[in-house]
């Protein structure tokens, strides 16, 4: 683990460095606050930090308070190293947000005893992040596709229409079916069916741009929100997505399947109040159009489809 010191007094410090990397630790040392401050602002910044109390630069509370005031996440533990002995000054360290602190000159057995605590409670936090992310993966994403869910991407699909309000912008809702998706469970079994939707959304991935969103909706059917296409946009993103589903059949365990997909495309007016339901409703609409119309086709919506505000 990487801690951080932050000592003026060369001798202490280097006293300090020889120790820990004995305990095996990565020590990132400096001699001031304002050095000690530009490391804890780098990407792969110290969880763990021995702070100095008086310093050049900023001190050790003055380092507590910024990085209290950051409220960052992952937590970063601080220890501060002081002579301060009256009560009343380790309450303005721990108050400023140290979680502990050791007394100049440091016993070795002791300090070793705090930082095993801290790194206790890295290790804890660790978890409940690990474990706070799992949950809320489990709650955006659909299981078998890894697309956003249903609900979530029609709460992707409000927020970009939201925006492109405020700066009269362009939303593109594309719905995209699968053709005859019964018949590939009945013919195949379920578990093609599943390979085919997994194959599909992989494919569909591919073809959009890394600031687009693609969400299961529901069954076999897809909703793909792209922000920035008014509709000449929508219909040739809609046309690449429908040829490469189509184009090639999905060999899959179960055997080589031939599939094709009709897909509805719908566009807010741009500057005008436009809801989700209304342009979802839009793109469903142009979508029912293209399976009437002998499927494996895109179709787009008319603005009298789209309701606006």
């Amino acid at each position: 683990m990487k801690i951080l010191i932050a000592e003026d007094d060369l001798v202490s410090r280097r006293l300090l460095e020889a120790r820990l990397v004995k305990w095996g630790y990565d020590v990132v040392a400096t001699s001031n606050g304002d050095d000690a401050w530009n490391v804890l602002q780098s990407k792969d910044a110290p969880r763990i930090c021995i702070l100095d109390w008086m310093m050049p630069g900023a001190d050790g509370v003055e380092l507590c308070r910024r990085l209290r005031k950051e409220a960052r996440e992952p937590y970063t533990y601080i220890i501060l190293l002081t002579a301060q002995q009256r009560d009343e000054d380790l309450i303005i360290g721990m108050e400023a947000g140290a979680d502990d602190y050791i007394t100049k000159p440091f016993k070795a057995n002791e300090l070793k005893v705090r930082l095993r605590a801290g790194r206790r409670i890295i290790e804890l936090q660790n978890e409940l992040i690990e474990a706070r992310e799992t949950l809320r993966d489990k709650a955006t994403h659909d299981p078998l596709t890894r697309l956003w869910n249903h609900e979530e991407i029609i709460r992707i699909l409000e927020t970009q229409l939201s925006r492109a309000e405020r700066e009269r912008g362009y939303v593109a809702a594309i719905m995209a079916d699968l053709d005859l998706f019964k018949k590939i469970n009945d013919t195949h079994g379920h578990m093609a069916g599943d390979a085919v939707l997994r194959m599909t959304s992989q494919r569909i991935l591919k073809q959009v741009r890394a600031y687009d969103s693609v969400g299961r909706y529901g069954g076999e059917e897809f909703l793909i929100v792209m922000p920035g296409c008014k509709r000449e946009d929508a219909a040739a993103n809609a046309e690449r997505i429908r040829s490469c589903i189509s184009m090639n059949s999905m060999n899959i365990s179960e055997g080589v399947i031939p599939v094709t997909i009709s897909i509805g495309a719908a566009t807010n007016i741009g500057g005008k109040t436009c809801n989700a339901e209304s342009l979802i409703r839009a793109a469903d609409a142009a979508l029912y159009r293209a399976k009437e119309k002998g499927r494996n086709r895109v179709e787009v919506a008319f603005d009298d489809d789209i309701g606006v505000a």
